[in-house]
């Protein structure tokens, strides 16, 4: 158990070490090849720290989706209902460069594994981008990743078809090679156990509508909610590397959207990558981003380094 619980705190506190022993010996179910293959670009992700800190997650997370799971039935039987199955949702949501994506697909990898019958699918908000055309007729290019530039209806009615357990429903796929959505290709969700929804802002709130018809927001879908969390400073220095091993691997191919920065010197790319950071990214992180942390149901702090140093836990 934590060392301190503030009780004025919605959440309990654990530092690492505390969070770690909460896995309580349950064995690793990844190699190392599978972690160097989940992880993104410039993430050091290592073994220890799948099990010290990710492994406690996703056995939070099954004994949550457990629980659901006997309510949901419970509902049922109150209602007459048999052989409905809707997935458990969780919700990933943090800056650009924070380390959200290999979050959700080694969460997505460990859930998978904790039971053989398990069915474990991912999509990434992205593909829920208005097209560039779009965004260009709108005048909204620089705004790419703000809450207004997603297609929300298209997002929302993808959500409310996958949580009425309706089966192959199509999510766009985003591809960042070209900055763009992939046209008539798709992520195909079939009525999977536990969905991972893993966005930029998915953890906003619905405005309050003056008449009292509240209508549903993406966060409103979610049975869990995880946001990964870091001190500005470390993800801007994050994303300038990320953006340099980017300028001389993705930027290179011949379709590649930023193809223009390829050619640049390192110190001129690391101007344009802080350019970037601080018209666009970092605006979208201030505005937008962070004043949604505090409504997840866990907080995944990182170090400088890259490593988890705190996790707090909502209250139930």
């Amino acid at each position: 158990m934590p060392t301190s619980i503030n009780q004025n705190s919605p959440y309990i506190i654990f530092s690492r070490d505390e969070w770690a022993n909460l896995g309580f010996g349950t064995t690793l179910s990844l190699s190392e090849n599978e972690v160097i293959e989940l992880r993104g670009l410039n993430e050091p992700m290592s073994l220890e720290e799948v099990r010290d800190i990710y492994l406690p997650i996703s056995r939070l997370l099954d004994l949550y989706f457990s629980a659901t799971k006997k309510l949901f039935n419970a509902t049922n039987t109150f209602l007459g209902e048999k052989n409905i199955k809707v997935p458990f949702i969780i919700g990933v949501a943090g800056s650009v460069a924070v380390g959200k994506s290999t979050t959700s697909r080694i969460l997505q990898a460990l859930l998978s594994k904790w039971s053989k019958n398990i069915s474990v699918s991912l999509v990434n908000t992205d593909g829920f981008l208005l097209s560039n055309n779009e965004l260009e007729s709108k005048n909204l290019m620089e705004r790419k990743g703000f809450p207004e530039s997603y297609n929300l209806s298209k997002l929302l009615n993808f959500l409310n078809e996958v949580k009425s357990g309706k089966e192959n429903v199509k999510a766009p796929i985003y591809s960042h090679l070209l900055y763009d959505n992939i046209p008539d290709e798709y992520v195909i969700v079939n009525k999977p156990d536990i969905l991972i929804i893993e966005g930029l802002n998915v953890l906003q709130p619905a405005p309050l509508p003056q008449n009292g018809n509240a209508i549903p927001y993406v966060s409103d879908y979610f049975d869990f909610s995880i946001f990964v969390d870091s001190d500005h400073t470390h993800i801007q220095k994050w994303y300038i590397e990320r953006f340099l091993k980017l300028k001389s691997t993705a930027f290179q191919q011949t379709d590649a959207y930023f193809k223009k920065y390829s050619n640049l010197t390192d110190s001129e790319a690391i101007k344009v990558a802080n350019e970037l950071w601080s018209k666009i990214n970092y605006i979208n992180l201030i505005e937008n981003i962070l004043p949604t942390r505090q409504r997840a149901s866990l907080i995944i702090r990182k170090s400088a380094n890259h490593f988890v140093d705190q996790i707090s836990l909502r209250k139930l």
